[in-house]
């Protein structure tokens, strides 16, 4: 076991990164066709192939799940991941031409690093290059310019990242997460109640101010911010349909409540992917729980990982916070 979304046979890992720009994608691939469905709580999400998993939508499959940064810009990379498959003859058949079936999404991060800088077709094509069993964490791939704590905008913000978590059961179940946390609110550490990433009570501080207080104190954000989103995708190789996917995706978004404080604003983009592959026999309820339970350790171990890049203070700075200065710059 990898505590890793790879944990499901049939998974494969791939990210490309942008160290200049600040940006970066990471692909989810199928060795086989999953069934896949979604959960959307934020307003402000951007995304890309979503309509073929619908209930009603005559595709049953998809072929890969691809997360980005570069806001709606970053959707380009999904066709290098098309261009990867189709290469390998991957796709639903419409007897003319296979066509992969791709649903993507996207966090805004172009405010962390050069705003110009967008992953493109090419860095799509070399995630899924890259793509294996390991999973690397932390500022990595589509998690490269994740922040999170934003009220004031991005002076007072730390670090966002990636991060994957998994469980197996006895009797063969096994569930696991990816999720990229790039969120407005505070990252919270659902077993302590404790914040361990998010808004700070100034520049130059490792104090917390707390996003939730502030907003109950009147302290709103007037000017739109869209430099947010939480990205997840549960899966499991439990065998379901669509609609029972997507049951597992709403019922996992638990765990970005339970975590994530506060979550589904008006400024994220918020959404579950829920993907199943394999034949073992399950109950809903119960792969929905514990997609639930891996999903908020995915995000704590997303922050817990996360580089600032001496441009914002990460999680892994507040050890030092009475020895060194925290790394902080302008809004």
């Amino acid at each position: 076991m990898l505590n890793a979304i790879t944990d499901i046979e049939g998974i494969r890992v791939g990210h490309a990164s942008d160290y200049r720009g600040f940006t970066g994608c990471t692909v989810i691939l199928f060795d086989q066709p999953a069934t896949c469905g979604i959960d959307i709580r934020g307003s402000a999400s951007g995304t890309r192939q979503i309509d073929a998993l619908s209930i009603a939508h005559v595709v049953d499959k998809v072929h890969a799940v691809l997360f980005s940064g570069g806001s709606a810009f970053g959707l380009d990379a999904t066709s290098g991941v098309m261009k990867y498959l189709e290469e390998r003859g991957i796709g639903f058949d419409t007897g003319v031409a296979r066509i992969p079936i791709v649903p993507t999404a996207v966090i805004f991060d172009l405010g962390f690093g050069d705003w110009r800088a967008r992953p493109t077709a090419e860095m799509g094509y070399e995630a899924c290059q890259n793509a294996g069993l390991s999973v690397d964490e932390g500022s990595v791939g589509a998690g490269v310019g994740a922040t999170v704590g934003k009220l004031f905008a991005a002076g007072r913000a730390m670090k966002g990242g990636l991060g994957t978590a998994g469980v197996s059961m006895p009797d063969g179940a096994t569930v696991a997460a990816l999720v990229v946390v790039n969120a407005f609110g505070d990252v919270v550490d659902n077993v302590t109640g404790k914040v361990i990433a998010g808004l700070r009570t100034a520049e130059e501080s490792f104090a917390f101010s707390g996003t939730v207080d502030c907003l109950k104190q009147g302290q709103v954000r007037r000017q739109f911010g869209i430099d947010n989103t939480t990205l997840a995708l549960v899966a499991t190789n439990v065998q379901f349909n669509k609609r029972e996917m997507t049951k597992v995706a709403q019922m996992a978004q638990a765990g970005l409540i339970k975590t994530i404080a506060p979550v589904h604003t008006t400024f994220d983009g918020d959404l579950v992917f829920a993907a199943s592959l394999g034949q073992v026999k399950g109950d809903v309820n119960r792969v929905g729980l514990l997609g639930e339970f891996v999903v908020a350790e995915a995000i704590k171990r997303a922050v817990r990982k996360a580089d600032g890049f001496g441009k914002l203070p990460a999680f892994k700075d507040l050890s030092r916070g009475s020895k060194e200065r925290p790394r902080g710059r302008k809004p």
